[in-house]
Formats: C-alpha cells, structure tokens, sequence
C-alpha cells in the first residue's frame, strides 16, 4: 500500500472545488440552518461541478431501476476514468489502499458514494454491491455486466469493504448501508471514505463494529497545508480554526460582527431566507 500523497490530493480538493473556503465576511449556509467557512462536495473530484452532476441526474434517472442502474453508472465512470486526470489519479491511488484490505466485496450507498465505489470495484476487479436508501441491495459483477437484486441473508459469511465519498457522523451507516448489508448476511468491518470531516463519524462506526479510514481528514492540519501552498488566505484560514474550535462561538461570534447579516439573508429569499428563519428559529441572532 502506497502513502496517499496529502499534498496532492488537498489541490485536487480545491481544483475542482470538492472542498471551497468561504470569503472572510461570507460564509455559507449549511442545511442545517448554521453557518461554517468551508464547504465540501466531494463527488466533484469526479471531474468538477459539471461532470458530477451530470452523474447525479443519471443515478436519479434510473433510482426507480435498480437492476438498470449499475450498467449505466458503470459505463460513465469507466469513461471518466479515462478522460479526466484527476479523477483518474485519485481512483487509482484509492484503489491502491483497498488491496490488501479484507472482503471479496465493494459496496456503495445511494447517491455520491457510487462516484467511487463503482470506481474501485472495477479497478480491483470484485463485485459492487449498490445500497439504496430504502435499503434495497442490488449485486453487480465487476465488469458491470449482469445484475441481481439480493435476498435476505444472499451474501451470508460474506465480507464487504464499503466506500464512501464522505462520513460526517454516519448517519447513512446506521440508518441503511448497515441494516441493508445485515439483512443480506454479509459483513462490514472496513469502510474506506474519501473525506472524513471528523465529526464523530469514526467513533460511531468503532462501535457498530466497522473501522473507518480515509484519503483525507477535515482538520487544521489540511487547512494549513492549503495557507502554506496558496490555495486560502490568512482571513480564511483564522475563520476556519475558529470554527473547527468551536463551530457554535464562531457563528455567534460572526452574527455579533455582522448584525444585519440575517436580515439581509431574510430579505434575499429562496435558500438564504430558509436557512436564515432556521437559524433564528435554533436562537441565534436574539443574542448578537
């Protein structure tokens, strides 16, 4: 097994805007209602933001077709592959950590992680088992050629190593990848992610018996790897390791230096409007 070259790795994450750092005065909007200095889509290592949409819609095309699916997802990741260098060089450097990692399987969950799940698979030539979110499981041959839809306890004694484009706090594992693999008799001891934004994710799977490891994990380390290399400012590497610190001080921290920030967002409408009523709503802002 190859050392993943960090440094390599974090452009790519900035190159194709997998990972974006927000201006000093800007933050983004998280779903959640919260503001943070950083952003991450990791499925835009497929090749940027384009050419994993792209992937998106196919995947959403055909969700109602699990057996259609993995053909198709199959064919246009084999063609990424081969068109794009980064994405290229990142799958193979993800492979090269799977080789000697035990399971005769690869699995993926619906929808990102099958960016590059499918990938692998391929690559280390065992067969992909997609996970949908209703927990369905459909088996697929490593040449992405014939499929079957799997019944309980079908992968009995079996062991899968599952790859993901992200784990936050594994929620995704508990509620459907785990239980749908369960119900099909196989194993997970293993999961490999591309990113690991470090936020209990690692200790919830430990204890769902499932060790996680990563190409990259979100931390002040990577953060200061970009300063050093270029790829953020000093205003946006300081917002950041406050918000590592401590993510609740730096957003209340924020609204106290930007008062008028949530009505602005209130009165821009849409997603802004949205996510800045939930944050009032979770009481920030009433004290700032």
């Amino acid at each position: 097994m190859k050392p993943i070259d960090r440094e390599q790795l974090i452009h790519w994450l900035f190159a194709t805007r997998a990972l974006r750092a927000a201006p000093a005065a800007e933050p983004f909007w998280y779903t959640s209602g919260t503001l943070g200095p950083y952003y991450i889509n990791t499925h835009f290592l497929y090749g940027g933001e384009d050419a994993a949409n792209g992937l998106l819609r196919l995947i959403d095309d055909l969700a109602a077709s699990p057996l259609d699916l993995p053909a198709a997802v199959h064919a246009a990741v084999l063609r990424q592959y081969a068109e794009n260098p980064i994405y290229r060089q990142l799958m193979d450097q993800l492979a090269d950590q799977l080789t000697s990692v035990p399971g005769t399987l690869i699995s993926g969950g619906e929808r990102r992680d099958y960016f590059f799940s499918v990938g692998a698979a391929h690559l280390l030539g065992k067969p992909h088992v997609y996970l949908f979110k209703d927990q369905t499981a459909v088996i697929c041959t490593a040449d992405g050629k014939r499929t079957e839809l799997l019944r309980d306890n079908a992968l009995a004694g079996q062991v899968v190593c599952h790859v993901a484009d992200l784990v936050t706090e594994a929620s995704s594992y508990t509620r459907s990848w785990l239980p749908a693999l369960r119900r099909t008799g196989a194993r997970m001891p293993l999961t490999l992610a591309v990113v690991d934004r470090n936020q209990n994710g690692r200790q919830v799977l430990e204890a769902e018996g499932t060790r996680l490891i990563s190409l990259v994990m979100i931390d002040p380390d990577l953060f200061h790897q970009a300063r050093a290399t270029g790829l953020i400012d000093a205003a946006q590497l300081d917002q950041i390791l406050r918000f590592i610190a401590d993510p609740k001080a730096y957003m209340q921290q924020f609204l106290r230096e930007h008062p008028s920030f949530l009505a602005d967002q209130l009165a821009r409408g849409g997603k802004n409007a949205e996510r800045a009523r939930l944050c009032l709503e979770s009481g920030y802002g009433s004290d700032c």
